[in-house]
């Protein structure tokens, strides 16, 4: 379910290759890649990068950064949407569309005096109108954005004042501290306001004369689950760090939901790049081919446990299956040593993560069982499934498709594991138009997701009363008030030590349970130099060259 770029080193990002067990890939001939696909900067005099991406759910209304929650929206939308602020790898922000601003108020208010040399792609000039017609439309109900409202404050978000042309303030009820973070990425980016104003309904679908932003590059054509190709823009000089023109002209996305076509697509020279390669393939890469493995922050890949329906509302319940799940093993196995074990609901790479909490709650299957007992659920059925009242302990996990293959097996170890200590967990793949009939009005036990995002206030979002992926409801008025401390409060310490507390509620009450730490994993080709990555492991081409 589940969205800023750096010129030097990231935490979690591994250079060195790796060599993995090998698997069969598929064979690229049999394959109706992109006519156009490959590079050859020969055929245009400017060049051509083409980059491979999973990409599978775009198609279906998530090509719209302010309204997806899908991580792959904001990727290839990067390419159009400038922001206010640029974050650096080191957690500072920088200049990007505004020249500079003051945090005023303790941070409940916003002034960034903007640029004034800056054009949308349409020919509008960006001005603190516009502006203010991105962020109303992001709070607007209407709008239906949930993640990136949430990124703008919520209910905090007090408004936006056009102070002059090209000064604007941002308002808050109270101290907003994320919000910096929040106006760095594609989520919070621009639209021209002629598109807001005229075709704003077509956003979601996007598409060449409505996906309208300042970028560097121009969506200039979009067959969907197809391909896109963003085309340079020319008069682009208002890049962060200076950043000016590409130094190339085409950027063509080529979307193949199969990881092994990508890596065929990579290796036959007919892309450039690749994005999202699970690590059993990354020893199909060519060797001379440069592997970026960069750690998301945020909240790792875990299982929400929803303890407002079925047997999750017993705690004892909630905690057994945390303790029943032998997470380490499978974790190294499936992942083959990449990706780490979590821990927490922060990441290891995450301002905020709480450290003491590592081998806080270890696989126990003892304990698991003792915990069950004590829940009373000491029966057992002719299939070795516990029992209380006549009830078997089971519980249905729904997940979202497509799932790739890794996931799938992790699936089945947990699966395995409680069924070893009397616990019968059902899994249930779902096209998304079956899995939000379960999940708006809640009726699954289980569910499933990673979340990326540099600040710690993403925790409001899966564990407030009225966050908007609290999938496992909790309701809790104490844990309501630590995340509304959280995202008011500027001292980084008292915000790290209000984050571990939610941390240690959440390992001791179990709502969501943390499996591993994923990362986004790239690889290119050496004739594309240049390019970057953003603190979420996605390339960033702007500054890219190939030839």
């Amino acid at each position: 379910m589940p969205s800023v770029p750096s010129r030097r080193a990231l935490p979690g990002r591994v250079l060195s290759r790796r060599l993995l067990s090998t698997v069969a890939v598929a064979a690229v001939a049999a394959l109706s890649l992109s006519a156009c696909a490959g590079s050859d900067p020969a055929a245009d005099g400017d060049g051509e990068i083409v980059w491979a991406i999973e990409g599978a759910n775009l198609s279906a209304g998530h090509m719209d950064p302010q309204t997806s929650q899908l991580d792959v929206s904001a990727m290839v939308q990067r390419a159009v949407l400038d922001s206010l602020v640029y974050q650096e790898a080191d957690g500072t922000f920088s200049p990007w569309l505004a020249e500079s601003w003051d945090v005023e108020e303790g941070g409940a208010s916003y002034l960034f005096r903007l640029r004034d040399d800056v054009t949308f792609h349409d020919g509008t000039p960006f001005d603190a109108a516009a502006v203010k017609a991105n962020f109303d439309r992001i709070a607007d109900p209407e709008t239906a954005s949930a993640q990136a409202a949430s990124m703008l404050g919520g209910d905090l978000y007090a408004g936006t004042d056009v102070v002059d042309e090209h000064t604007v303030r941002v308002r808050f009820s109270q101290p907003y501290a994320p919000f910096l973070q929040a106006a760095s990425t594609a989520l919070l980016g621009f639209y021209s306001p002629a598109v807001l104003e005229t075709r704003a309904d077509q956003l979601k679908a996007g598409g060449p004369g409505v996906t309208v932003g300042t970028g560097p590059f121009e969506l200039t054509e979009y067959t969907p689950d197809q391909d896109i190709v963003y085309t340079r823009n020319d008069d682009y000089a208002w890049g962060p760090d200076g950043g000016g023109v590409a130094s190339f002209k085409t950027l063509r996305v080529d979307i193949l939901p199969e990881a092994s076509v990508r890596v065929g697509a990579l290796s036959s020279g007919q892309a450039d790049v690749v994005t999202n390669l699970p690590p059993n393939l990354v020893s199909q890469v060519p060797a001379d081919d440069t592997v970026e493995s960069i750690a998301y922050p945020g909240l790792p890949y875990s299982l929400f446990l929803n303890e407002k329906y079925g047997v999750f509302a017993d705690q004892k319940v909630r905690q057994a299956f945390t303790r029943a799940i032998d997470v380490d093993t499978a974790v190294q196995e499936i992942f083959f040593g990449q990706y780490p074990r979590a821990w927490s609901i922060l990441g290891a790479t995450t301002p905020g993560y709480d450290a003491s909490l590592e081998n806080a709650w270890p696989f126990d299957q003892a304990a698991a069982n003792a915990l069950l007992d004590e829940a009373g659920w000491t029966g057992r059925d002719a299939d070795g499934i516990r029992t209380k009242d006549g009830q078997r302990l089971t519980a249905r996990w729904i997940a979202w498709t497509p799932v790739p293959d890794d996931r799938a097996a992790l699936a089945n170890a947990v699966q395995s594991d409680l069924k070893a200590v009397g616990f019968d967990l059902q899994r249930e793949v779902l096209e998304p138009g079956a899995y939000n009939e379960q999940y708006g009005p809640k009726t699954y036990d289980v569910t499933d997701w990673g979340f990326s995002g540099v600040d710690p206030d993403l925790l409001r979002s899966h564990l407030a009363t009225d966050g908007f992926q609290n999938a496992s409801q909790v309701s809790d008025p104490a844990i309501d008030a630590l995340l509304e401390q959280g995202a008011s409060t500027t001292d980084t310490d008292a915000r790290n030590d209000v984050y571990a507390q939610v941390q240690q509620w959440n390992a001791e009450h179990a709502a969501i349970v943390p499996l591993y730490s994923p990362a986004l994993i790239s690889a290119v080709r050496p004739d594309v130099t240049g390019l970057t990555f953003d603190l979420y492991g996605r390339p960033l081409f702007a500054t890219a060259s190939v030839g």
